[in-house]
């Protein structure tokens, strides 16, 4: 079977991508920085936090859809920046109208400035709105495996656990609740927050996740550019892993290769 990214899209709200590395656009030095390393990533959805970056709602300042234009990649507008269920549903409707219909969004609601956790319950009363009113959600949350069952029942089209806190580098610090959450949704699970290296990216694909969405990691390197790169490489490396299938780890060596018919 054919496993490059072409034949293995990513499937989220009935569209299909190549790419599983998804990039915000935060934290960048300038707008040329953050398209060199969008397209060093590969990416095809790139975040946007509504209340912090110009799509069109500030005229006359630089916009940050002159360099990467919705014709070439799917603006996912979020509600970074909220904490309350109502100003997450109010950001939504704001882009959804600064993009001309737009109904894809990225649903994050906080409930703590220092270590920007979700607030669970808020988060779940937003996407119940949010959903009724007829957007395609994908949802930051905890890993709590019950809840992203329940984000899923609601009608989220993707279910985005985090793996450390946002902007930590941690790591995947939570592989066994991630796993329980993957073995039993039949939405899209993509890790996001935590991811430090490239090695995180490929632990997370490894686990089975369908995508690793990244900012931090990527615009806080000594060279975002570089690290884009590592990034697009180990995303793919960890996703034909786990389609490969990975051999039992053995407390003891056994030899690779056969004994069989030596000769004494």
């Amino acid at each position: 079977m054919d496993n490059t990214p072409a034949r293995d899209p990513l499937a989220i709200a009935g569209r299909t991508f190549h790419s599983r590395l998804l990039t915000g656009t935060g934290k960048f030095k300038d707008l040329d920085e953050t398209r060199r390393a969008t397209e060093a990533a590969g990416a095809q959805i790139v975040t946007v936090a509504i209340r912090r970056t110009n799509i069109g709602q500030n005229p006359g300042e630089p916009n940050l859809l002159d360099v990467l234009p919705p014709e070439r990649y799917t603006i996912l507008p979020n509600t970074a920046g909220c904490y309350t269920a109502e100003d997450a549903v109010r950001t939504c409707r704001l882009a959804r109208e600064l993009l001309d219909g737009h109904n894809l969004v990225k649903l994050e609601v906080l409930g703590d400035q220092r270590t920007l956790y979700p607030d669970v319950v808020q988060t779940l009363k937003a996407a119940e709105l949010l959903v009724a009113d007829g957007f395609d959600v994908m949802v930051y949350t905890s890993d709590d495996p019950i809840l992203a069952r329940q984000l899923e029942q609601i009608g989220c089209c993707a279910v985005m656990p985090l793996a450390a806190p946002i902007g930590s580098g941690l790591g995947i610090q939570n592989r066994y609740t991630l796993l329980e959450i993957i073995e039993n949704a039949k939405v899209p699970i993509i890790v996001d927050a935590g991811v430090g290296t490239a090695s995180d990216a490929a632990i997370a694909m490894e686990l089975g996740c369908d995508g690793v969405l990244m900012n931090t990691a990527i615009a806080s390197a000594k060279d975002p550019v570089l690290m884009a790169s590592a990034m697009r490489k180990a995303v793919e490396a960890g996703r034909e892993a786990f389609l490969a299938g990975r051999i039992p780890r053995k407390r003891y060596a056994s030899a690779s290769s056969p004994v069989d018919g030596l000769i004494a």
